[in-house]
C-alpha cells in the first residue's frame, strides 16, 4: 500500500512540472527505483537543482536523460559532488551546464571516480587551475576508466613522443579534453597513419599533438582526405600539401567553402600571388579574411608596397604600421 502511495506521489509530482504520461513511462523504464521515491524527496532535488543555477525549463530534459538523479540523497550524495565540483569551476554557472550537457555526472562517486580521476590527471602535469575548466567543459570524462579507457590514450600520446613526465599529456589533455572520448584503434591512430602517409615527419607529427590535438580527432575518410583533395585540386603538389599541414595542421579541418575557398581565391584574384607563396607561409589560412588579410593587403596596395606573405603578416597591428611607415 505504502509503495502505490508512493507511486502516485511521484506520479503526481511529474505531472504538477508538466511531464506527459510517454516520459513519465520511458523515466520509469530506466529507473526503476522511482516508484519508491516520495514526492518531498524528488521536490527537495528537483529544487536544489533549480538553486545551483539549472534552469527549470532544462530540468525535464535532464531527468529524461538521467531519472536517477531524484532517487539520491541530497546531502550525502548531491550536494558534496557539487559541491566538489564548484570547486573546480572557474567562471559562474559552468557547474549548471556539465549537469545539463552530461547530468549522469552526479551518479559518479566522488571518493571513488572524481578525486582518483583528478590524481590521474595531475600526475601527468595537467595545470591544477584547468583541471577543473577541462572536466567541466566534457563532463562526460568523469564516466571513463582511467585503466581501459584514458591509460590508452596517454599511452597513444607517448609513443607520439610526448613525455608522460614533462606534462606534455596533461596539457594536451586539457587543451582539448574531447580527445578523451575517442577510440585510439579506430579514431586516434587511423589519422595519425594518414598524418605519416602525407609525409609529415615525427617532429611535426609531435607539433599536431601538442598544438592542434582537435586534428587527431578527425575521422580520415569524411574531413581529411576531402580536404587533401580539395587542396591538390587547387594546384598544390603532394609536397605542398605537406608543408601545408605540417606548418598549419588546421588546414585539414577547415572548410573548403567557407574558410579555405575564399582565402585562395583571394591570394590568386586580389593580391595577384601564387599558391607557392602559401606553400612557404601555411600560417596565411591561420589569418582572418576580413580583419586581416583584406585590410593589409588595401594598406600595402595604397602605399605601392611589395612584401612577402610573412613579412606582411607575421606582426601584430602596431609593427605592420610601423614596419610599412602606415599611419
Amino acid at each position: 500500500m505504502e509503495t502505490n502511495c508512493q507511486s502516485n506521489g511521484i506520479m503526481w509530482f511529474f505531472k504538477d512540472r508538466g511531464f506527459d504520461e510517454k516520459s513519465i513511462q520511458e523515466m520509469s523504464k530506466k529507473c526503476k527505483r522511482l516508484e519508491g521515491v516520495n514526492r518531498e524527496k524528488a521536490s527537495e532535488n528537483w529544487d536544489y537543482l533549480k538553486s545551483i543555477g539549472i534552469q527549470e525549463r532544462k530540468l525535464p530534459t535532464i531527468l529524461g536523460k538521467c531519472p536517477k538523479i531524484l532517487t539520491l540523497d541530497l546531502h550525502e550524495k548531491l550536494m558534496p559532488m557539487v559541491n566538489c565540483l564548484t570547486s573546480l569551476e572557474t567562471k559562474p554557472k559552468e557547474v549548471a551546464s556539465a549537469i545539463t550537457k552530461f547530468p549522469h555526472i552526479l551518479l559518479h562517486s566522488l571518493e571513488e571516480k572524481l578525486c582518483p580521476l583528478l590524481a590521474f590527471f595531475e600526475a601527468l602535469g595537467a595545470p591544477e587551475k584547468q583541471l577543473g575548466k577541462m572536466i567541466l567543459l566534457n563532463p562526460r570524462i568523469v564516466s571513463y576508466s582511467i585503466e581501459t579507457k584514458l591509460s590508452k590514450i596517454v599511452d597513444f600520446l607517448a609513443d607520439m613522443g610526448l613525455t608522460k613526465d614533462g606534462g606534455a599529456i596533461g596539457r594536451v589533455m586539457v587543451k582539448h579534453p574531447f580527445i578523451m572520448g575517442y577510440s585510439v584503434e579506430k579514431r586516434l591512430r587511423p589519422t595519425l597513419e594518414f598524418l605519416k602517409s602525407l609525409g609529415l615527419t615525427e617532429n611535426q607529427l609531435k607539433g599536431v599533438a601538442m598544438n592542434f590535438p582537435e586534428v587527431l580527432c578527425r575521422d580520415v575518410e569524411k574531413i581529411l582526405k576531402p580536404n587533401v583533395e580539395y587542396l591538390k585540386s587547387c594546384g598544390f603538389d603532394s609536397g605542398q600539401v605537406a608543408a601545408l599541414v605540417g606548418g598549419y595542421p588546421p588546414v585539414l579541418i577547415k572548410s573548403a567553402s567557407n574558410s579555405l575557398g575564399p582565402r585562395i581565391r583571394f591570394l590568386k584574384e586580389v593580391m595577384g600571388r601564387g599558391i607557392d607563396e602559401v606553400a612557404e607561409y601555411p600560417d596565411f589560412f591561420r589569418h582572418g579574411l576580413k580583419k586581416r588579410l583584406e585590410s593589409r593587403q588595401k594598406m600595402l596596395k595604397r602605399k605601392d608596397v611589395r612584401c612577402s606573405l610573412s613579412e606582411m603578416f607575421d606582426c601584430n597591428q602596431g609593427k605592420f604600421l610601423l614596419k610599412f611607415g602606415i599611419v
